[in-house]
């Protein structure tokens, strides 16, 4: 649905509400018809949104069926709820009806619509994929949750229950309808900042629903508790309005756009997020103190669900305590593989030119003497151009294993780009020459491959330093120009630098 016609859609339906919320409370009509007009209203409105939410499921995947379906069993709670109530109230007479199916039936709206929020924010971003993050939420609504009925019942809900709520149905319909749709508008807002997807128009009318109808169920709690026995028909409009929400945002158009938040946004949203178990905590915490500082006294009941309470923070703390730990291996193991990729060559596993120059660098400034080994892989263009890239690359590889497993631990193979490599050996060490012997002597063997055998030989180009003020630049200039008179001289010839070249014996 388009919004401009969803915007004519809400508009006649915010319309069709007025009309039979003034008819309904205006005394035209007998009490028992405004009854009728009342309830009947409410489950065509409760039945509409269920067929459309049904419709609208059927005809998406992924997440946007999946919270819908949990949408369609809270509107289908709704309508088996007002049916009972409609039952015995309409048909049976009964001014207040009790019976567990129609508390149960409104009770479980919330509960269910709650799940489909937060299957809608884990299927649209990260910040809910795991265990911790579901359970922080709901620690977060059960903390807010427990501060304002603290706060209620210190103020007024000890009285209201103890005057009817004796039962597990009235303790039901007085305490927990209400506050199950508080949560669920708690839980609203705060994703709501942190969600992309929740910051929508489906959800925009659930959280009205959720404010209407829970508006509704305190009046009628409080109504009950001074003893009314027939409800005015002015108590309903939040139960009137829900319904008619609901059915809005059934059909209202999702947000198509992924707009980038800018950053103050973002941070305001984590704040909200911060602070939204906490503000009503504080709000009831003085409350209290305030209350028992001028006399007020707190019953066990009170005492025990404040102390949960506490608990209740003191758990969320202990799970945002554990995912900053985890964040910070995290963060630690990121830079840890950047680092490694900005210093490593990804083909071969082996240092690049910039770890090799700093290193080299770093090993000139001490006093141990520093050998450097210029190495060109000789018949390596063959084997590219015979048997394609994926086959050089192989052979690339396994040179660079030989390389590192013929020096030393602490010395650094790189490779230098394409197929040249270089190796660093620091202190004290062999001859260079024995160093280059050792490398034509490792390099000799065939390389094996999944696709063959490859002769592969190499010129080695060694300068060294022994003295204190050679730049990284001379010295590797040095290694470069002794492995191009390698090159010069054939195949499998090690020059150091000021020194007779070194040949490799043919096999």
């Amino acid at each position: 649905m388009t919004l401009r016609r969803f915007s004519v859609l809400a508009v006649a339906a915010c319309a069709l509400l007025t009309g039979v919320v003034v008819l309904v409370v205006s005394g035209v009509l007998e009490r028992s018809t405004s009854v009728a007009v009342d309830k009947f209203s409410q489950l065509v409105a409760a039945v509409a949104a269920l067929v459309c939410y049904w419709r609208a499921a059927l005809r998406r995947q992924g997440t946007a069926r999946r919270w819908r379906m949990w949408l369609v069993a809270a509107t289908a709670s709704l309508v088996l709820g007002l049916g009972a109530w409609i039952w015995g109230q309409v048909f049976l007479g009964v001014p207040m009806p009790t019976s567990t199916l129609a508390p149960l039936g409104f009770l479980l709206v919330p509960c269910l619509a709650l799940g489909g929020v937060m299957v809608l924010a884990h299927g649209s971003s990260g910040s809910l994929t795991d265990h911790r993050s579901r359970v922080v939420l709901v620690l977060d609504g059960l903390i807010v949750v427990g501060s304002l009925f603290v706060l209620t019942w210190v103020s007024a809900l000890e009285s209201m229950v103890r005057a009817w709520a004796a039962t597990g149905v009235g303790f039901a319909t007085v305490v927990a309808h209400p506050a199950a749709y508080l949560v669920l508008l708690v839980v609203l807002l705060v994703l709501s900042w942190t969600h992309r997807a929740v910051r929508q128009l489906p959800m925009l009318f659930l959280a009205l629903a959720a404010l209407a109808q829970s508006a509704s169920g305190w009046v009628f709690a409080y109504l009950v508790s001074q003893g009314v026995t027939t409800i005015p028909t002015a108590a309903d409009i939040g139960f009137m309005a829900s319904p008619v929400l609901l059915f809005l945002s059934s059909v209202a158009p999702g947000s198509p756009r992924r707009e980038r938040l800018p950053a103050d946004r973002l941070r305001a949203g984590e704040l909200l997020h911060l602070l939204a178990p906490y503000l009503p905590l504080l709000v009831t915490g003085l409350f209290v103190v305030v209350g028992t500082a001028t006399g007020v006294r707190l019953n066990p009941l009170e005492v025990y669900v404040g102390l949960g309470v506490v608990g209740l923070v003191i758990a969320r703390q202990l799970f945002t305590l554990i995912d900053n730990v985890r964040l910070l291996e995290q963060l630690k193991d990121s830079r840890e593989r950047l680092r490694h990729q900005a210093y490593h060559d990804p083909l071969t596993g082996v240092a690049n030119r910039a770890l090799f120059r700093e290193r080299l660098t770093a090993a000139l400034a001490g006093p141990e003497p520093v050998v450097v080994l210029f190495i060109d892989v000789d018949g390596f263009k063959d084997v590219n151009d015979n048997f394609g890239h994926a086959e050089g690359d192989e052979v690339l590889r396994i040179v660079a294993q030989r390389l590192q497993r013929c020096v030393r631990h602490e010395d650094t193979v790189a490779r230098l780009g394409g197929d040249e490599f270089g190796v660093l050996v620091e202190g004290r060490a062999p001859a260079p020459e024995e160093i280059g012997e050792r490398v034509l002597e490792a390099l000799r063997s065939p390389h094996r491959t999944r696709s063959g055998e490859h002769l592969i030989r190499a010129s080695v180009g060694i300068s060294h330093s022994a003295r204190s003020g050679t730049s990284a630049d001379e010295l590797l200039g040095s290694a470069d120009a002794a492995m191009y008179t390698a090159k010069r001289l054939g195949k499998g010839v090690v020059v150091v630098h000021g020194a007779e070249p070194v040949e490799a014996e043919l096999t």
